[in-house]
Parts: C-alpha cells; structure tokens; sequence
C-alpha cells in the first residue's frame, strides 16, 4: 500500500502544479469578492489535480476492488464533474442539488447507505423506506458543510485529513480495504495539494475539490457505520458540521435565507480574533478538529446514544453562543 500512497503524493504534486500553470487558460480563475479572504485573482480547481492523481494510481494497485464498487467511483466522478463545471463558470444551486442526489442514488445502489441513526433510550432506531431520502439529506449536507468551510488556505484540506484519518484508522482497525485505499489514497493527494494551498495560497481546491472531498468523506463516513456508532461520525467531522449548524440557525433567527452569503463563519470570526492570522486560525480550528475525532472514536458500536448527541447539542449551543458574541464584538452583522 505504501507504494500506492507515495504514487498518489507525487503524481498530485505534479497535476495539481499543472493546474496552477493552466488555470488562466482553462478558466479557473478565482475573482476576489467581499466574501474572499484573498485580494488577488487566483487559480482554482485544485480538486481536478489530485481526484485525477487518485484515479491514475488506485486501479494499478487495487482494480480487483475497484471494480466491485464501479458505481461508488461513477457517483465520484459525477459530483466532481459538477464541481469542476462550477469552478469554470458557477454552476446553479439547483444543478449540483440534483448530481448530489443522483450520485447518492447511485451509491444507494452498490449498497452505501444509512438504515439506522442509533441506539437512544433503550431502542434502536432503523430507518426502513427513510433509509435512501435520509442518506441523500445527510451527504448533501456534509458535503455543503465542506464547502462552506472552504474560506481559508489550507483549512478544507487540513481538516479533511483528519476527518480521513479517522476513516482510515477505523479501517486498519477492522480490515477493511475499502475504507484504507479511499481515505489512504485522498490523505497522500491533499498533502501534495497543501504544498499549493498553505498561506499564502497559489491555487484554492475550488467546489472540483471541496465537492468531491465532502462527498467521498461522506461515502466513507457510511461505510463505517459498520463499525462505529452514528453519533461519532457528528464528532469525527465536527467543525464542518458545527460551523454550518451555527450559521445556518443565526441566519434564520435573523430573518435571513440559510443559504445566503456572509463573513461570519466560524474561520471569518475567529481569524479577526487572532489578529488576522490565517496560518493560526487553520491550526486552532485543526487542533479543535483532532480533539472532537479523538472523542468520536472512542465510541463503541452498541453503545447508547443519548448522551453522546446531547454533549454534542450543548456544543451547538456552546458555540453558537461564544460566536455570536464574537461577531458583536466584531461589529458584524450576522
């Protein structure tokens, strides 16, 4: 496996370096906004360099398996192809809405799905006919958390390597080849892309990226609920998760559309605490991010899940509180 990993690492340092060459020519520039955290147009679509170095190398050191989850890597393809579409000249909120809901169809039919939420009060709860709406809700929602939090170098890459870990941890720990090769092979790629992206940034990983990052994390995050509580999948992928929670009950409290733009995501608010400092606010919210993964896999698969999901709704608050003082101090308008 090992080499198979430094393949992928260096064949994306490669293809990501490509991308940034070609950006301007392919149309995958990034035009600074009020929203952005940059001042200068900068190339993106990253995500194009390393998914492709992933799919170069992977089928030369594992077809076999591949092959037999042929309809996991066309659900992939499929979102990053959106993502890219995005990247090139944005894509309607409508049109990726419906490839989501495609691809996790998709992923429904090679048997990837979420048929129970837990054990709560003594009963465990199945989902029956729910099982497929409820999957597309939840990959369509952790898929939008990772993109939402795409707002700094290096912080969308940073903390799906540690969401990744986890996966991969999980699947040394029960054999499973499925959960290695994914996690493994996109933990090697985003490590090369991070030599682009750490500030200051010459290329962002764009929705080709932060797309396809949210989505595969999802599929993985799945397929180890075989082995793992739901509830710990809230803590293994806990900022994204809390940062769209947050922002999306602050926007309607205020009588605002929960999908409408702002700067007041947790990384806006906390790199104005720390003076600016983007390289501090990614490893704050990365340390943050390997505290919460930490305590998600010590959760057992029979366990009750009660408590677990209210310690992690007194986080929701916690936080929305701590926030939302923030951006008053901040004088935003949240």
């Amino acid at each position: 496996m090992y080499y198979a990993l430094i393949g992928v690492f260096l064949l994306s340092l490669v293809l990501v370096k490509i991308v940034v060459s070609n950006a301007p020519k392919w149309g995958l520039m990034d035009v600074p906004n009020g929203r952005s955290a940059h001042r200068n147009h900068t190339p993106r679509g990253a995500g194009i360099g390393f998914y492709f170095a992933v799919a170069i190398i992977l089928p030369l050191f594992y077809s076999e398996l591949l092959s037999e989850h042929w309809l996991v890597l066309l659900a992939i393809f499929l979102v990053l192809l959106v993502g890219i579409l995005d990247d090139h000249r944005d894509t309607a909120p409508k049109t990726k809405f419906v490839v989501l809901a495609l691809s996790t169809v998709i992923i429904y039919l090679d048997g990837i799905y979420i048929d129970h939420v837990g054990i709560y009060f003594g009963m465990n709860v199945s989902l029956g006919w729910f099982a497929l709406p409820f999957t597309v809700f939840a990959v369509m929602g952790f898929t939008n958390a990772l993109n939402l939090i795409d707002g700094l170098d290096g912080l969308a890459g940073s903390l799906s390597i540690v969401i990744l870990s986890a996966f991969f941890y999980i699947g040394v720990v029960h054999h499973d080849l499925f959960l290695l090769i994914f996690a493994g092979a996109f933990i090697a790629a985003l490590f090369a892309f991070l030599v682009y992206n750490w500030n200051p940034a010459s290329i962002f990983m764009g929705d080709s990226g932060s797309l396809t990052l949210g989505f595969l994390i999802s599929v993985l995050a799945i397929k180890s609920l075989d082995y793992i509580p739901a509830v710990a999948v809230l803590f293994i992928a806990a900022v994204p998760l809390l940062d769209t929670f947050i922002v999306m009950i602050r926007r309607k409290r205020n009588g605002r559309s929960m999908f409408s733009a702002d700067k007041c995501h947790m990384h806006h608010l906390l790199q104005s605490f720390f003076g600016n400092s983007t390289k501090v606010t990614v490893v704050f919210l990365v340390v943050l991010q390997v505290i919460y993964t930490m305590i998600g896999l010590q959760f057992s698969i029979d366990m009750e899940e009660s408590v677990p999901m209210v310690i992690f709704g007194l986080n929701v608050v916690l936080l929305y509180l701590l926030l939302n003082r923030m951006a008053q101090r901040q004088e935003r308008n949240c």
